[in-house]
């Protein structure tokens, strides 16, 4: 009569993930969850959600998000699909591919970056109906 919905241990925790300071993580990562380092990532990191790395984070290697917070320190290629928002603290070293970026004063952001775009409809020319 009452079907039972089963959620996942990630859909009951609030799909979370998170590496605490003083850890170090040598390898790759894939979460569909978003995800919180705190800790040291030598690796590449891939996920459908959303990365936030800690003041006291770090990233050396590859990042592929929906989106991504960064306080910390990355060196590598980062691709973000929606918003790559780069706090006051954080450092960025390598190449960015994104689709909006915010760079508050302060972050080093020594990369190179492509903005994507948006397929919006063309505006007709002046004069042209």
């Amino acid at each position: 009569m009452f079907e039972k919905s089963t959620k996942s241990y990630t859909e009951l925790l609030g799909k979370t993930n998170r590496i605490v300071e003083a850890t170090t993580i040598k390898g790759d990562i894939e979460s569909i969850a978003d995800f919180r380092l705190d800790g040291h990532l030598i690796g590449n990191f891939t996920s459908k959600g959303k990365l936030v790395i800690g003041p006291a984070g770090s990233v050396t290697g590859d990042i592929s998000c929906q989106n991504v917070d960064v306080e910390g320190t990355v060196k590598g290629k980062i691709v973000v699909q929606d918003i790559l928002s780069v706090k006051n603290k954080a450092s960025i070293q390598g190449e960015v591919t994104c689709g909006k970026l915010s760079v508050e004063p302060g972050a080093d952001f020594s990369a190179t970056c492509m903005m994507k775009t948006t397929s919006k409809p063309a505006l007709p020319a002046h004069g042209e109906k």
